[in-house]
């Protein structure tokens, strides 16, 4: 603001000059009024005259102190420049111009003053909840002090802490500071208040800038830390060479920083981390000791101590897949031996009854496998693992258990299931060891049949096949029904898979033939010439052949039948005869036969007659009838128109008469007849007397 005032100064001088030669001799001063400057500003004093044009002029103070300033004429100005503004320009400084004889003299005042920087708000430290704090209000180098007044306020509440004036004299010329004082209690209610420091220089010439100043500060009210609380993990115990996890957390405002530290043995503390969690590796007997976790913050700290506890590490063995493991007898088999805690460890392996271990041992750092290829029954004992680190020495047990059970079982039976028929069942199982432990079940579906376990034989080591055997009755209803032979090895201390195994066959049922009618339709019995059907049917058997065959001495023949049915069209006596039916599967056969009689009447009929027809009285004739015909023909004979009526019957068609006279002469029919015909011839027999023959033969 003052170098703008010499711009106008300057600007106004050059105004007075154009009319300073019409007005008579005059001296004015710029400015005309008392002038109010800060401390190190710089200010320009100008005289000027008009009706002169060769003034001279000369500067003084009211008191003739120094002017503390530099001269500089020009025409009709002369202008006092106090650059920078002091103490010593604190006057009232006189222009005197002289123009011939007349001599004109203008006064202006100087005051000056320092208000050069916002006040200064400063507390005493960190606000903390509860605890009394200093706040202080600092106006730095200010002048005049009698014309300053300090207020502190306290806003959002618009409550006036303390206002100040000071009005002490001052005894020497230089800037001061001046502050304001006040004590106070805040709460965690404060954080976010304003605290307002404001002053203001009491001046009251017009144009003075600026009367007042201010600062503020925000308040942050703190809670010291406190509840601070250590977790650790594993435990405060530790071993050789282990880890541990020490989490710590501390309650406070601002969020307190975590510092954790050792106590040393001297009583100071060696710092180990600023972070909420410390983690130690690799720990060593040294690392025991009294750990401290401290949670800080602006406004205090606290802490929290822990005792750790490092052991020394023993060794430790393991072998697996131990204590126990089950092995299939034949399989290969890995015991492995291993040591933590150890570097340079050695190995021994040994059985717990001193047998050769029939094993190959293979070692490598801080491992140690024996293996068993392949296992057999010289494995099943229980392994021991010693191993020596310097002067200690410990050892682990493994047992070995030995098992076979390498199929599922096998279902035999006796014969193909027919029904009614008895078949042998037997489900074995095969290679299997310890067969004392074993269980074989024969199940129906869910119904079991028969069940079979076995005794023990201490003495025994061999691989064995069991079995169990039944004898079943097959139905026709047990076909779709499942045969379940199902095996169980009761080791529950094993631990090996499959401990149970099964078989499965579905059961069929097959029939043999049976219920065979073989008949001729329409009868057994049939006259030549009839057409008969030889039909033979089996009862409801799937998948049966039938044959029909006529059998005869010379051999079989095996007929062309459809359906089991055979037409004979027209039958011949040759037709007749045994016809047999054979019906079978892949099961079984079954054979029915029947006689057919074709029945031929009496033909091709001879008749002979010896001596001759014509005989003599007293002679024998004998009569013989011949005819073919089946069923054999009864033969008669009979006399027609003789005085004696003779009926005569023959089996074999033969006739004697015996000693024939006079009364045998005539004709006489014989007869051939069976069921299903006849056929009659007439013959006349002559009987001469036995006078007339011999007078006939005389003459």
């Amino acid at each position: 603001m003052p170098r703008k005032m010499v711009v106008i100064f300057g600007a106004l001088n050059v105004l007075w000059m154009v009319f300073a030669a019409s007005q008579a001799f005059n001296i004015e001063i710029f400015p005309k009024s008392k002038i109010v400057a800060p401390i190190g500003a710089s200010i320009s004093l100008t005289c000027s005259t008009t009706g002169c044009d060769s003034p001279s002029f000369s500067w003084r103070t009211q008191i003739d102190s120094p002017l503390n300033a530099k001269v500089k004429n020009e025409g009709t100005k002369s202008t006092l420049i106090m650059d920078p503004v002091s103490f010593g320009n604190e006057h009232s400084y006189l222009c005197t111009a002289t123009c011939g004889s007349g001599k004109k003299e203008k006064e202006i005042k100087m005051q000056i003053y320092s208000f050069p920087k916002d006040p200064e708000i400063h507390l005493s430290g960190p606000l903390e909840d509860g605890q009394s704090a200093t706040v202080t209000c600092l106006v730095p180098d200010v002048y005049p002090l009698d014309k300053l007044e300090i207020n502190l306020l306290k806003c959002n509440d618009n409550h006036l802490l303390k206002c100040e004036d000071f009005l002490e004299h001052m005894e020497m010329n230089s800037p001061e500071a001046r502050s304001v004082n006040i004590t106070f209690t805040p709460t965690t209610e404060d954080t976010g208040k304003v605290l307002v420091c404001q002053a203001k220089l009491h001046i009251s010439e017009t144009g003075f800038e600026p009367q007042e100043k201010k600062s503020t500060k925000k308040l942050q009210v703190n809670i010291s830390p406190k509840n601070t609380v250590i977790s650790v993990n594993p435990s405060t115990r530790l071993q050789e060479g282990g880890s541990v996890t020490m989490t710590c957390t501390s309650e406070g405002l601002p969020a307190p920083q975590i510092f954790w530290s050792k106590k040393l043995d001297n009583g100071s503390l060696q710092l180990l981390s600023g972070n909420a969690t410390l983690i130690l590796i690799a720990m060593r007997m040294e690392d025991s000791g009294i750990y401290l976790c401290e949670g800080v913050n602006l406004v205090g700290k606290n802490g929290k101590e822990v005792e750790l506890i490092v052991q020394e590490k023993l060794f430790t063995v393991e072998i697996s897949p131990g204590p126990q493991i089950a092995a299939q007898i034949g399989d290969s088999v890995v015991l492995t031996c291993g040591v933590t805690g150890c570097e340079s460890p050695f190995f021994s392996w040994r059985t717990q009854t001193d047998s050769p271990l029939s094993g190959k041992v293979s070692s490598e750092r801080t491992t140690s496998m024996l293996t068993l290829s392949p296992v057999s029954f010289e494995n099943e004992h229980s392994y021991l693992c010693t191993v020596t680190c310097g002067h200690k020495k410990q050892e682990k047990r493994i047992k070995v258990d030995l098992y076979s059970f390498p199929r599922d079982p096998e279902i035999e039976m006796s014969s193909p299931l027919v029904d009614g028929s008895p078949v042998n069942i037997s489900c074995k199982v095969p290679n299997v060891y310890p067969s004392d432990q074993l269980e074989i079940e024969l199940l129906k579906g869910d119904s079991i049949m028969k069940n079979k376990t076995f005794l023990v034989d201490m003495h025994k080591k061999s691989l064995e096949t069991k079995s169990l055997e039944m004898t079943f009755i097959p139905t026709t209803e047990d076909t779709g029904k499942v045969l379940v032979c199902q095996a169980k090895l009761h080791i529950d201390e094993m631990e090996f898979e499959p401990k149970q195994r099964q078989s499965t066959q579905t059961l069929r049922v097959n029939l043999a033939p049976k219920d065979i009618q073989l008949m001729a339709i329409p009868s057994e019995s049939v006259k030549e010439g009839d057409t008969v059907i030889i039909s033979c049917t089996c009862g409801n058997v799937p998948q049966t052949w039938i044959i029909l065959k006529k059998k005869a001495e010379t051999g079989d023949t095996v007929l062309k039948s459809t359906d089991g049915a055979y037409t004979i069209h027209k039958a011949q006596l040759e037709d007749a005869g045994v016809y047999e039916c054979e019906s079978k599967n892949e099961i079984g056969l079954q054979l029915r036969s029947i006689t057919l009689d074709v029945k031929v009447p009496p033909r091709n009929t001879t008749i002979s007659i010896h001596l001759s027809r014509n005989v003599k009285e007293g002679e024998n004739i004998t009569i013989t009838c011949k005819t073919f015909s089946h069923l054999p023909a009864m033969i008669t004979l009979k006399s027609v128109d003789v005085a004696n009526e003779v009926t005569m019957c023959s089996k074999n068609g033969t006739f004697t008469l015996y000693h024939v006279t006079q009364n045998d002469m005539g004709v006489y029919v014989i007869s051939a007849s069976n069921e299903v015909g006849d056929v009659s011839e007439r013959i006349e027999i002559s009987v001469m007397n036995r006078l007339k023959f011999i007078h006939s033969y005389f003459l």
